[in-house]
């Protein structure tokens, strides 16, 4: 048994079955042999490959993929590179036939499709072009991927200079004026949220009582020594708090049926979990979702949400999606795989920030408990999550020095994938002319393809014809 890897050519033999465990239908297929990709979407992501050599020459395989054997005086190479491209593919694609998921390029679609047919020394040259080329292409692909993930690594490295106060250690040198102590800290924000208390306390008794009584904020528990032992070091004017203690209003959304949910417009706009990214920005642009007025006022009224609040996915894979309610609509509205968290004692881009860092999504997930590979984030370990916590004044340093530098780390990443993707257009363009006859030039001194084929048509007449049995004697 053998794995087709999608795109390149090749088979993953590591993995390899015995015959006898094969409970259900197999294809065998030989050396040289096409192995052409029937269901979506291994068709469309380009799971084709050419059997490689094998221990007796025979294989066997699964039953979703056809076997696609050239004549002789056709290569298999060739016949390869043809039904990769992605031409021929969304050809295929759009012949499938099935239900939707469980879609297939039949057999005899495939029986009829057509192959243009360069004499056999032209289609070696192709063949030796299009690899010629192609490995040049990889070999930037390759470069391009790893500049790729060296960005990655970079922007976690800043990432954890900013939420261990390296990245500004030299502004706090620079503005001892401006610092509080994390003791002071810590208790100013203690004593304004006691403040904020008695506001909204006396706010409920203005307003007849009416509604829940607000409740008075808990004392909660600093982080143990054995927490703190888990966490990098701060700087002596920073400090750990539970994410509790800065935000105060903690919990995740509600999900209504779905005759209550309106696509395209509607009065209160509705988040779910793919309208968050990893950058703070929220994109309301895919699959907009609302609810009415009603329904947001009464059976989604927990989980109203508001410019200026911090939304996070606690349902995954993957976690570490946190995006800052914009201020485009003045309410909204979250499912229940979103937690929302709402403070008015540190800055949200800070907290937003340190919730989408790797560090941080990792130490989440070690609480969690994994179902079937999918990790799900409580409220409680949403609320339990330590955050840094510096002076208001050098959190907004932080902000600035992470939107010039991650911008920049953007907009190379940005450029990447552009090339990414010009790289696969460029690709696309090679076969487009290989198989136009574009790419080498002909020789006249080739046999004709005519002649090839007239040959492969006899051979088959005469594989068709039935063979006398020998006289016994």
């Amino acid at each position: 048994m053998s794995a087709v890897e999608a795109g390149s050519g090749g088979i993953d033999v590591t993995a390899i079955r015995k015959f006898a465990d094969v409970k259900k239908g197999y294809t065998p297929f030989r050396e040289g042999d096409v192995l052409f990709a029937k269901i979506t979407p291994c068709m469309e992501n380009g799971k084709m490959a050419v059997v490689p050599a094998l221990r007796n020459g025979l294989g066997f395989g699964s039953t979703e993929f056809h076997v696609l054997r050239a004549h002789p005086g056709i290569s298999s190479a060739y016949l390869y590179y043809y039904v990769s491209s992605q031409s021929f593919r969304r050809a295929a694609e759009h012949n499938m036939s099935g239900a939707v998921g469980q879609r297939r390029v039949t057999t005899p679609y495939l029986s009829a499709c057509k192959l243009p047919l360069p004499p056999a020394r032209e289609q070696h040259r192709i063949v030796a072009k299009i690899e010629e080329l192609f490995s040049e292409l990889d070999k930037g692909i390759e470069s391009l991927k790893t500049a790729q993930a060296q960005l990655k690594v970079y922007r976690q490295s800043l990432l954890k200079h900013a939420f261990e106060g390296k990245l500004t250690a030299q502004w706090r040198a620079d503005n001892r004026d401006q610092l509080e102590t994390a003791d002071a800290l810590l208790k100013r924000i203690q004593q304004e949220r006691a403040e904020r208390y008695r506001q909204q306390l006396a706010d409920w008794e203005a307003g007849g009582k009416q509604g829940s009584k607000p409740k008075a904020p808990k004392a909660i528990p600093p982080l143990s020594d054995d927490e703190l032992g888990e966490l990098p070091v701060l700087p002596l004017e920073w400090n750990y708090v539970r994410a509790e203690e800065i935000a105060g209003f903690i919990t995740k959304g509600t999900t209504p049926s779905k005759e209550l949910l309106f696509f395209g417009d509607g009065d209160i706009p509705f988040i779910k979990v793919y309208n968050l990214t990893r950058t703070g920005f929220l994109d309301f642009s895919v699959d907009p979702t609302f609810v009415s007025a009603e329904t947001h006022r009464n059976f989604l009224a927990r989980s109203m949400v508001f410019p200026g609040d911090v939304l996070m996915n606690i349902v995954g894979p993957p976690l570490g999606k946190v995006s800052i309610v914009p201020s485009t609509y003045p309410e909204w509205n979250i499912n229940q795989a979103i937690a929302i968290f709402r403070t008015h004692f540190v800055s949200n881009r800070f907290l937003a920030a340190y919730l989408a860092y790797d560090a941080t999504v990792r130490a989440m997930m070690k609480k969690s408990k994994a179902t079937a590979g999918q990790f799900n984030l409580t409220l409680e370990i949403c609320r339990d999550a330590p955050i840094p916590l510096c002076s208001l004044a050098e959190q907004k340093e932080i902000e600035l020095l992470l939107e010039v530098k991650l911008s920049e780390v953007d907009q190379l990443d940005q450029t990447i994938a552009t090339s990414l993707q010009q790289a696969e257009v460029l690709r696309q363009s090679i076969l487009k002319k290989a198989f136009s006859g574009q790419l080498v030039p002909q020789d006249p001194q080739d046999e004709p393809a005519s002649v090839l084929l007239e040959r492969i048509r006899a051979e088959k007449s005469n594989d068709m014809k039935p063979r006398k049995r020998e006289k016994s004697r």
